[in-house]
């Protein structure tokens, strides 16, 4: 796994996939400032229609602290949207890696398998299907654990831990993907649950690394590439003895 890990670091910088890394870039940056926008849009809407209420309540008395209160709201809600957008990251690359996928996967494969047959191009509305699926999953697990994460410490790690799981499960389909229908490649990674839950890790501890998990859909499906050759070969040479 470690080895695995290593060749898809060093090919990440290649100059095929070099053009690759900045288009995932953008659009993952892209896909923040957006997100960050409406986030910041929704509760400044809500702060500022809450002050109105209180001070309708109130009277004119409470416009003061109503104000500084709703100061205070405004710089915490900032400071929640820069952490939010970071724990968001999973989600992001989720929907990125959708796009990217295939691309990635057939440099991968040209560099390092030329003799094996190439994968086939998933349909991108598929890839799209496991990419949303996924970013919905890591929403909802973000949500779970913000609050464990704020009052009780190890939120964090369960938080990586699911990390890992879903965007191991997630990659590593698409690598399968391209090579067998989509029940035999989900059969393939629960037969291979724990190798698949090792690279997710990997995955985990990348895209948790502030500017460096903007790269997080090139490491991600590089590594799982070779993880399912391997595991593949492995399979095959079982079946064959």
């Amino acid at each position: 796994m470690i080895e695995d890990a290593i060749n898809a670091i060093t090919q990440m910088f290649s100059p095929p996939l070099r053009a690759i890394l900045w288009k995932t870039i953008a659009l993952a940056l892209a896909l923040i400032i957006v997100v960050s926008v409406v986030l910041e849009r929704l509760i400044m809407l809500a702060v500022g229609a809450g002050g109105a209420s209180v001070e309708t309540t109130l009277g004119p008395a409470a416009h003061m602290p109503v104000a500084v209160l709703a100061w205070l709201l405004s710089i915490a809600a900032g400071l929640g949207i820069v952490v939010g957008s970071v724990m968001l990251m999973p989600a992001v690359t989720a929907v990125v890696g959708s796009f990217f996928a295939d691309a990635i996967a057939d440099e991968v494969e040209r560099e390092h398998y030329p003799a094996d047959p190439p994968g086939r191009a998933l349909p991108l509305s598929l890839a799209l299907w496991e990419g949303a699926k996924t970013a919905l999953l890591a929403i909802a697990i973000y949500l779970c654990a913000a609050p464990l994460i704020l009052f009780a410490g190890f939120g964090a790690v369960i938080f990586f831990l699911a990390t890992a799981y879903i965007l191991g499960r997630e990659y590593f389909e698409l690598a399968a993907m391209r090579f067998r229908p989509p029940a035999a490649a989900k059969a393939l990674r629960r037969d291979n649950a724990l190798q698949v839950y090792i690279g997710g890790l990997l995955i985990a501890a990348f895209v948790s690394i502030p500017l460096l998990n903007l790269a997080t859909p090139l490491f991600a499906m590089a590594l799982m590439v070779h993880v399912h050759k391997r595991l593949s070969g492995r399979k095959l040479f079982a079946q064959k003895n």
